[in-house]
C-alpha cells in the first residue's frame, strides 16, 4: 500500500512538473528584488508567481497551463514588462524592466512575434498618416491636384504598407494566443486614428467591435477587456454622427452585446455592469436607459442583486420622470444666513431646480463631493439652485460632524439604508444626486459636482435660461 501511495505521489508530482511553464530571467539591476508575474483575468488582475531574484539578478517565475495569455513582471520599482504566457516558457536578458530597450527574448517564439509587430506597426501606422495627409494635399490644393502620378504613387504605397501589416497577422502560428492578440490589439489602438485621419473605416471598424465573442475566455486573459469596450463606445461616440444617431447606434451595439453574452450568465452580469456605468460616467443616459430596460426584460439570465437595483434605480428614477416628495421630519441642519422660513419637505422649495445629494460621513467620496458642493453652493444658488443633503449616517455626532458647516440643508434620521426617502429615490451607492426643475421632474443625473457645474454653466450662465 505505501509503495502504491509513493507511485501516485510520483505520478501527481511528474504531471505537475509538466504542466508547469518558466519565465528565465537574467537582470541585474534587479538583483535582490522581488518580482511578480501578475496575469490578467477579465477586469481584475492576479498574481501567478512571485519570487526574490538572486544576486545576479536571476530568477524563474512559474505559471501553468491555465495562466495562459497576456502577463507582466513586475518590479519593486513599479516597472512593468509585457509577455505572453505560452506553452513554450520564455527567456529574457536585459539591464532592468525600467530600460525595456535593453530587454532581449533569448527563447519564446510568441514573445518574439509581439514584440516585432510592438516594433513595426506603430511606424508603419506613422507613415500611413504621413500619407493620409498628404493625400489631401493633392486632393485638394490646386497646386497639387493637378499632378495624378504622385497622387497614384501615394496610394499605392498606401495599399501596400496596408497588405504588409495584414500579411504579418495572416502568417502568426494558427492557434497561438498572438494571433488572437494582435488583431485585437491593433483593433483597439486604432480607434483614434480611425475616428480623426480614416473615416472611412470606420463602420468597419464598429461591425468588428460588434461581432467580437466577449464571452471568449481569449478576451478575459488580454488585459483588453476594459479597453476593448471603452474604444467600442468612444468610437460610435466620435463617429461624426449626430447625437440621435450616436444613440441609435449605441443601441444597436448593446443589442449585439446582449444577444452574444446571453450565453455566460457571469459575464453577462460583469460586461453589462461594466458598460452601464461606462454609459453613466460619460452622460450617454439615453443609451444607458436602454441597456437597463433591455437586461430588466430579459428572461434568459439571472442579473446579480447589485446589478438589478443598479438598473431598476435606473427606471424607477430615470430623467423625464417625477422624484418623490419628502419631508424634513427628521433631523435637519439649517444654515444660520438663511432668511426664508423653514422648508418642512421639498416641495416647499421655491427654487426653479434642486439637487438632492446622498450620501454620509464613512464615504469617501463624499467628503470631496460635498466639500465641491459646498464651494459651489454661492454660485449655484445665484441662478436658482437649491441644494438638499440627505444622510445615511448612522450616529448623530457623525452627521452634524459632518454637515454642520454646509450652507445647504442637511437631513438625516440615522437609518441609513432603511431611511424611506434613500428607498423611495432607489439608491443604491454614495454619493447619489438627482438634479430637479420646481415640479420635481428629474433634468439630470450628475454624476459628480462638477457634472452639476457644467449643466449650471451650460443652461444657465451662458444665458440659455434666464437665472433669478
Amino acid at each position: 500500500m505505501k509503495k502504491v501511495y509513493v507511485i501516485i505521489s510520483l505520478f501527481f508530482i511528474y504531471v505537475y512538473s509538466y504542466s508547469q511553464n518558466i519565465i528565465t530571467g537574467t537582470f541585474p539591476a534587479l538583483a535582490n528584488q522581488q518580482i511578480k508575474l501578475l496575469g490578467f483575468d477579465g477586469f481584475d488582475t492576479y498574481t501567478i508567481d512571485s519570487l526574490q531574484a538572486n544576486k545576479t539578478g536571476e530568477f524563474n517565475l512559474s505559471y501553468s497551463t491555465q495562466d495562459y495569455g497576456m502577463a507582466y513582471l513586475l518590479s519593486e520599482n513599479e516597472k512593468i514588462f509585457v509577455v505572453i504566457l505560452s506553452g513554450k516558457g520564455l527567456k529574457l536578458k536585459g539591464e532592468s524592466l525600467a530600460n525595456p530597450e535593453s530587454i532581449k527574448i533569448i527563447d519564446g517564439i510568441e514573445n518574439k512575434l509581439f514584440e516585432q509587430y510592438a516594433s513595426e506597426h506603430p511606424r508603419r501606422e506613422q507613415t500611413l498618416s504621413a500619407w493620409d495627409y498628404l493625400t489631401k494635399i493633392y486632393r485638394k490644393d490646386s497646386l497639387f491636384a493637378v499632378h495624378e502620378i504622385p497622387k497614384q504613387a501615394i496610394e499605392t504605397e498606401k495599399r501596400r504598407i496596408k497588405a504588409e501589416d495584414s500579411l504579418f497577422l495572416a502568417s502568426l502560428p494558427e492557434n497561438s494566443y498572438v494571433s488572437y492578440y494582435l488583431p485585437l490589439r491593433k483593433l483597439v489602438s486604432s480607434v483614434s486614428t480611425i475616428a480623426q485621419y480614416r473615416t472611412k473605416e470606420i463602420p468597419d471598424a464598429i461591425h468588428a467591435f460588434r461581432t467580437l465573442d466577449y464571452t471568449d475566455p481569449r478576451l478575459y486573459k488580454s488585459g483588453l477587456l476594459s479597453e476593448t469596450i471603452e474604444a467600442h463606445v468612444w468610437l460610435i461616440e466620435n463617429s461624426g454622427r449626430s447625437l440621435d444617431s450616436v444613440f441609435m447606434e449605441l443601441n444597436i451595439s448593446i443589442d449585439y452585446m446582449i444577444d452574444n453574452l446571453l450565453q455566460n450568465e457571469k459575464k453577462f452580469n460583469e460586461i453589462t455592469d461594466y458598460l452601464f456605468k461606462l454609459l453613466e460616467q460619460r452622460s450617454l443616459f439615453t443609451s444607458s436607459e436602454y441597456l437597463a430596460l433591455k437586461v430588466l426584460n430579459e428572461t434568459s439570465c439571472t442579473i446579480n442583486n447589485d446589478l438589478a437595483s443598479q438598473l431598476e434605480s435606473y427606471r424607477a428614477m430615470k430623467i423625464g420622470n417625477i422624484a418623490p416628495d419628502f419631508t424634513f421630519k427628521q433631523d435637519a441642519l439649517t444654515p444660520s444666513n438663511q432668511t426664508d422660513k423653514s422648508p418642512q419637505k421639498l416641495s416647499d422649495l421655491k427654487s426653479k431646480y434642486t439637487v438632492v445629494v446622498f450620501g454620509a460621513s464613512w464615504c469617501p467620496a463624499c467628503t470631496n463631493e460635498l466639500s465641491d458642493i459646498a464651494l459651489m453652493y454661492k454660485k449655484w444658488k445665484g441662478y436658482g439652485v437649491e441644494v438638499i443633503f440627505v444622510s445615511l449616517d448612522e450616529d448623530k455626532q457623525a452627521f452634524e460632524n459632518f454637515a454642520g458647516n454646509f450652507p445647504f440643508i442637511s437631513i438625516c434620521d440615522y437609518k441609513k439604508w432603511e431611511n424611506p426617502t434613500v428607498k423611495a429615490y432607489n439608491v443604491f451607492a454614495t454619493p447619489t444626486m438627482y438634479l430637479l426643475d420646481s415640479h420635481r421632474e428629474i433634468l439630470l443625473r450628475p454624476n459628480s459636482a462638477s457634472h452639476t457645474d457644467s449643466w449650471v454653466d451650460w443652461f444657465l450662465v451662458q444665458g440659455n435660461l434666464n437665472p433669478d
